[in-house]
């Protein structure tokens, strides 16, 4: 069977996608380790609590580091993997996307707690969403069950991560594009949008809407005129290291202020910003920036998670469980 039109050709590879996402999802459960590790779930908490309580910078790295594992390769634990010392070639924490991951050590300690119970039971990918749960419920967002039973990928590639990570520049339509490839809807889209109430970013994540937005040393005019001053008192154009809070006086709370703040025009990046132009996105976005109640946002977002959770998860025999989660076995 041949195909003449190139937009059949990639509309029937993204239905494979989706559907090779869903099915191997099927496999993933609650309860996956109610006889092989009946506690893994209350190692990880405890786990995260120490470490979150002498740390509490970490939740938002955390949280952020399951979407950048899932978004590369499916949630299979490859954005946890170092490059071997006898190679040269490099992994997908070392692309520039991944630079500002945090908290790897903490993932580390987290596995360690749980393989001095379960020694070679539980995934390192299934740690990175016990974990992303938690870290959530830590910022006073959300909880959910976490259906389990991901294996860990042994494969990681420095050149997967930049075409599958959408970056902050993206515009509406390449952003829902990113997402459907990935299984998920544009109410995905906004909904893990919202992550962004909480963390910080560096200033050259977003500097070029300041002072260079289209190569004439302007500012973009989507960015609230008024919000500018306040950015470039803390960014200077060639920052590279400054941190600026992505949702101001509340970004150690999970909380439904980012869409007020998108509302307003002030969200940090291009990504934000663009939400305001889709019809279904912007509704979402007036509807909790005019909300007094977080119930139907915090819904929304444990369901959204359960789905990025299931992206191209690897299950049964296919790859393996990781003894450490930087090196394959």
């Amino acid at each position: 069977m041949a195909f003449k039109n190139t937009n059949v050709i990639a509309i029937f590879v993204l239905v494979l996608a989706v559907f090779g996402t869903c099915s191997n999802a099927q496999s993933l459960k609650v309860g996956f380790y109610k006889k092989t590790c009946p506690n893994v779930e209350a190692i990880v908490k405890k786990s995260t609590d120490t470490i979150f309580t002498s740390a509490p910078t970490l939740a938002a790295p955390l949280l952020r580091m399951h979407f950048h594992d899932c978004f590369v390769r499916g949630c299979d634990g490859s954005v946890l993997l170092n490059a071997t010392t006898n190679s040269t070639t490099q992994v997908e924490k070392d692309a520039i996307p991944n630079l500002s991951l945090r908290g790897f050590g903490s993932i580390d300690r987290i596995k360690s707690a749980v393989e001095k119970k379960c020694p070679g039971v539980v995934s390192c990918a299934d740690i990175l969403a016990l974990v992303a749960r938690d870290a959530t419920a830590f910022l006073k967002g959300p909880t959910w069950k976490v259906r389990l039973g991901r294996r860990d990928g042994r494969v990681s590639n420095f050149s997967d991560a930049l075409p599958n990570l959408p970056p902050p520049f993206f515009n509406i339509t390449q952003l829902i594009a990113s997402f459907a490839s990935k299984g998920l809807s544009t109410k995905d889209l906004v909904v893990l949008s919202g992550s962004h109430t909480v963390g910080t970013s560096h200033c050259s994540s977003f500097s070029n809407r300041l002072y260079n937005f289209t190569g004439v040393g302007d500012s973009d005019p989507s960015l609230d005129s008024e919000y500018i001053p306040r950015l470039t008192r803390k960014c200077s154009p060639t920052d590279q290291t400054t941190l600026v809070e992505m949702d101001p006086g509340s970004f150690k709370t999970f909380d439904i202020n980012y869409y007020t703040l998108v509302a307003k025009r002030r969200g940090l990046f291009t990504s934000d910003s663009t939400l305001l132009a889709d019809s279904e996105t912007r509704a979402y976005i007036r509807r909790h920036a005019s909300s007094s109640g977080t119930s139907s946002f915090f819904k929304d977002f444990a369901a959204s998670m359960i789905k990025m959770g299931n992206i191209e998860v690897l299950t049964g025999n296919d790859g393996e469980i990781r003894k450490r989660c930087a090196f394959v076995n």
